[in-house]
């Protein structure tokens, strides 16, 4: 039987997010994680789910804010190059700012505390590339400064790693993830369909 989490126990607000009154921040939706060395399991499946939540964000009038992760030329996350940039299925619309980063919390070095500062929402929804990192430090660094983070678990994905101990698997990497948010950084939800 699991536990209960550190949120539930110490008695944390479990309503996820209304999308016409948060923020959702897209991270790091980059050709990179589709193909090569970092082509992630379950990716095409997550950028159709990414790509919906996109599409109820936008019907709902929220703000939305791209994040990209930039490591600089010649990398896998060059973003003046094709393999760098937000695959299509998610590119920003007009008016929808992108923000570039350096770290896994996206707002760290970053205007996206600015940002989502000037929406004036409290909530944020949060879903990308890759679930145990970029996504969960975004979560965290979004739990940190005094928002509510809700993460859409369907529209992330992640790659399978060796560790000094053993292998992990893809969707173990993920739901690991998901549960380290959910025990204490935020609202974790299984699809768009779940926000209010």
């Amino acid at each position: 039987m699991a536990s209960a989490t550190l949120r539930e126990l110490t008695g944390s607000d479990q309503t996820p997010a209304a999308l016409a009154d948060a923020t959702l921040i897209l991270v790091d939706y980059q050709n990179t994680y589709t193909r090569g060395a970092l082509e992630l399991e379950g990716w095409q499946a997550a950028l159709d789910a990414g790509a919906e939540l996109l599409a109820r964000a936008r019907r709902a009038g929220a703000t939305v804010v791209h994040v990209v992760h930039d490591a600089g030329e010649g990398s896998p996350y060059d973003i003046r190059a094709e393999i760098g940039r937000i695959h299509p299925r998610v590119a920003p619309a007009e008016g929808e700012r992108t923000v570039v980063k350096k770290a896994p919390d996206s707002f760290v070095g970053t205007e996206l505390g600015d940002l989502v500062d000037a929406a004036g929402h409290q909530d944020v929804v949060v879903a990308g590339f890759m679930t145990h990192m970029c996504v969960t430090f975004t979560a965290q660094g979004a739990f940190l400064r005094g928002n509510r983070p809700t993460v859409v678990a369907d529209a992330c994905a992640t790659r399978p790693l060796e560790t000094a101990v053993s292998p992990v698997s893809a969707e173990q990497l993920h739901h690991g993830a998901l549960a380290t948010i959910a025990d204490v950084y935020g609202v974790v939800v299984p699809t768009a369909a779940a926000l209010r």
